[in-house]
């Protein structure tokens, strides 16, 4: 697991992967993971600034030192995380786990051809995860600019640092709301700390919680 990016988001995927295994496997049986978590107060300014390259950098190096540890899959505990996802591929030998095509084989087989989709602003703007998942035949739909500003506001200056407060809450809802009414088939928590304001099971719309899906996709895949 390459986390920390926020160490929030890691500590759900480390309890929902090793539940997943637990509910699998039975008995007392729990996930063999090595965590290589990150400093988000290193990598989130050098997001906001641009410097991609020096990102990957880290995420390579954890990468690298995960698999000398004998990790033999990876994945990137983070929606964002994944924009230097092909350059930690092409440095380890071991298999990542790609977010885009977790989430997208799921809207695929649930039959979704439309979704709304949230999430930092590289994540919703840029093609590194939302790509995958429009090659499976889902069109994704991402809100109007200033509510797209809001939600990245929220997530850097909030939810990074565990902050959950009742209007970031309404304001995600009013969104999903807007969403139910372009009539939108469902909506795709593409940030791993969105599901903090969202009750995913009770909502206008089905919520994508990419976070429970990637969880669940390495639970399958470490009980092969």
């Amino acid at each position: 697991m390459i986390g920390g990016t926020s160490w929030y988001s890691t500590a759900m995927y480390y309890e929902q992967i090793n539940k997943g295994v637990a509910r699998k496997v039975g008995g007392l049986a729990s996930a063999p993971l090595a965590i290589e978590s990150l400093n988000l107060a290193e990598v989130a300014p050098l997001q906001l600034a641009g410097e991609w390259a020096k990102v990957a950098a880290i995420l390579v190096g954890a990468a690298r030192r995960l698999e000398q540890a004998g990790a033999e899959g990876l994945i990137i505990c983070s929606n964002t995380g994944h924009k230097v996802a092909a350059e930690v591929e092409a440095a380890v030998a071991v298999p990542l786990i790609h977010m885009g095509d977790v989430v997208g084989d799921r809207l695929a087989a649930d039959g979704v051809r439309r979704a709304g989709f949230l999430g930092t602003r590289f994540t919703m703007d840029e093609p590194f995860v939302r790509e995958r998942i429009e090659r499976r035949g889902v069109a994704l739909a991402s809100p109007p600019p200033a509510t797209a500003a809001e939600i990245d506001r929220i997530i850097f200056e909030e939810l990074a640092r565990g902050q959950v407060t009742r209007n970031s809450q309404r304001r995600l809802k009013t969104c999903l709301t807007e969403m139910a009414q372009a009539r939108q088939q469902a909506v795709v928590l593409a940030c791993t700390e969105l599901v903090l304001l969202v009750d995913a099971g009770a909502n206008v719309l089905p919520v994508y919680d990419t976070t429970a899906l990637h969880a669940k996709a390495a639970v399958e895949w470490i009980t092969r």
